[in-house]
Parts: C-alpha cells; sequence; structure tokens
C-alpha cells in the first residue's frame, strides 16, 4: 500500500519548486566568561534543537589562549561542531546570533572581547560571501588553530574552501596554546 500525501498540507517547496540542498555545515564555539563549558553545551544543545540542523558530530573540547584579545582575557574553552542543513546561510547566521544572544553575550566595540558564548559560521557546503553580514567561509578561520585543530579530530581529510586540507592549515597555524580537555566532553543527540 502507498501512502498518499495529506493535501491539506502545503509543502513551500512544492510551491515553488525550489530544492534545498543538504549542505554540511561547520561551526566554531568559544566560550571564556562564565560558566564555559556548560555554556558550549547549550550551543552544542540549541544547534541540536534546529529544525532542518543535523548535528552529525562534536569535537573534542580544547582550552585555548586568547588570540588577538584584550590583555586581561582568560582562556578560551573551544569546539567545532558538524552539522548537515537545508537551511539558508543567512538562516544559519541568525541562529547562531540568536544562541548567543540566549547565553548573555554582550557585545562590545573592543575588538575580540570577552565573550559568554561565540558561534561562528566557519562553512556552509562551498558558498561563499563577502557581505559584512555574513562572511564565508570564515575569514580568520584558516589561521586559528582554536578552529583547525578540534575541526581536523572530526574530519582529517576536510578541505578548507578556496585553501586546501585543514591539515596543511593547521601545520602552518601552530597548535601553541591549544590544549585538549580530555576530562570535558560535549554531548550531542
Amino acid at each position: 500500500m502507498t501512502e498518499t500525501p495529506n493535501p491539506n498540507i502545503i509543502d513551500a517547496d512544492t510551491l515553488t519548486g525550489e530544492m534545498r540542498p543538504i549542505r554540511r555545515v561547520v561551526f566554531g564555539l568559544g566560550s571564556n566568561l562564565g560558566e564555559r563549558f556548560a555554556n558550549l553545551q547549550g550551543a552544542v544543545d540549541a544547534l541540536a534543537d534546529t529544525p532542518n540542523v543535523w548535528v552529525t558530530g562534536v569535537s573534542p573540547v580544547y582550552e585555548t589562549d586568547p588570540v588577538d584579545c584584550p590583555d586581561d582575557a582568560q582562556p578560551f574553552l573551544n569546539a567545532v561542531v558538524l552539522a548537515d542543513t537545508t537551511l539558508s546561510a543567512h538562516r544559519l547566521i541568525d541562529r547562531a546570533l540568536a544562541i548567543e544572544d540566549a547565553f548573555d553575550r554582550m557585545r562590545s566595540k573592543v575588538k575580540n572581547a570577552p565573550r559568554t558564548l561565540d558561534v561562528d559560521l566557519i562553512t556552509v557546503g562551498d558558498r561563499r560571501s563577502d557581505k559584512p553580514e555574513l562572511r564565508l567561509p570564515h575569514p580568520r578561520a584558516h589561521e586559528r588553530a582554536f578552529v583547525l585543530q578540534p575541526w581536523a579530530d572530526l574530519e582529517p581529510d576536510a578541505e578548507f574552501p578556496g585553501l586546501g586540507p585543514i591539515a596543511d592549515l593547521l601545520a602552518k597555524a601552530g597548535a601553541d596554546g591549544v590544549t585538549r580537555r580530555d576530562d570535558l566532553e560535549l554531548g550531542f543527540e
């Protein structure tokens, strides 16, 4: 017996004829204020609870020295989340900002000021954008060991769009100040 679609349910894709491709997304997470680990776990949970976002992997947690931050900045906890999604890059950045706001992220004019939570959109498939509100791939992630090392743990053969293997980028960036915290493990369902 075949199932007949319910004619009373409207599917936006069938109305517009648009296909929504599934894209691999890489999120970078960081926290250096408050309950750092709890903030990261909250971000993972919020991403996993996002409709049309399917978390496929969460990296080990790393404690990292602040990079390009004010002198009094405390160490960060960082991780990377891999997901598949049909959402647009603009919807994903809106979701990332909403998650940060839910964790009382205070925006500052001080560059790289301490924060309760940072949810960066690193890549969305091979999507590219150079708009001020959405820069893809993330413009500095390829230089940041605190992104590259956890990403390499999840996908050792991954490629950074337009720049090559993340393993090569990590070797160039170096891993000084990036320490794996095996005593902290983020979960996801």
